[in-house]
């Protein structure tokens, strides 16, 4: 077995010449720390990663200079709908990714709302990958005018002038859609970039990348991040 691996070549992948890409960006925690990558679905392949503190505009802004440095061009770009980070690429198709904004909802109406009004919106919400923008739009709207006044209801603290919306969390979830309306369907008008509709393809690395990582449990946080860097640098282009 010795001699055979001693005999064995190390095969190594193609480098990935630069090239024009719609690019996938989206972070996850590895332990303590969190791990923002953008990768190529297309190519199958990571085009740069930073661990960062915290998701915000600046990080994701050297993420893709980082990228673009390298000579790559970036033609469209899939995020999980964080506020504010689309900025970062106002001058390029940004896809919203549906699957994020579905769990956005789901989060805060839950899976069984109670209300009529929950119900609906969920149900509509389930529909974002069989729809189009026009289609969604026109469902929104209608949604919205079924049920302005129940949630614009307001809770009045008693003997005070103050309130909140009573209906807070399906106030958050309609306000969310609207919010990333027009940036649900991107990938529809654009055809010919190629754009995916979700961050599957960074969703199913994580997968890999933790069953990698799982197996050396234990192990202090410090190592991880170096077992952690060293795989991204074997998988990055």
């Amino acid at each position: 077995m010795r001699t055979l691996l001693d005999r064995s070549i190390l095969q190594t992948r193609e480098p990935i010449l630069p090239q024009k890409v719609a690019c996938v960006f989206d972070a996850t925690h590895i332990g303590e720390d969190i791990l923002l990558v953008a990768r190529a679905p297309k190519l199958k392949v990571n085009l740069g990663w930073a661990w960062i503190e915290s998701e915000t505009k600046e990080a994701y802004a050297g993420l893709r200079a980082f990228i673009e440095a390298k000579g790559f061009t970036l033609t469209a770009v899939v995020l999980d709908g964080r506020t504010g980070i689309p900025r970062v690429f106002g001058d390029i198709p940004v896809q919203i990714c549906q699957f994020h904004q579905l769990q956005i909802v789901r989060r805060k109406l839950t899976l069984r709302p109670e209300t009529r009004a929950g119900q609906e919106l969920l149900s509509l919400v389930f529909s974002l990958a069989k729809s189009n923008e026009e289609t969604f739009s026109r469902g929104i709207e209608t949604w919205f005018q079924n049920h302005a006044s129940f949630i614009n209801e307001k809770t009045y603290v008693l003997g005070t002038r103050r309130w909140r919306y009573t209906h807070r969390r399906m106030r958050s979830a309609y306000l969310s859609l609207k919010r990333n309306l027009s940036l649900l369907f991107t990938y529809q008008n654009y055809p010919a970039l190629e754009i995916p509709n979700t961050t599957n393809s960074l969703d199913g690395y994580w997968s890999r990348l933790k069953n990698l990582l799982s197996a050396h449990r234990g192990k202090s946080r410090e190592r991880m991040r170096k077992m952690a860097t060293e795989i991204l640098r074997k998988q990055t282009a």
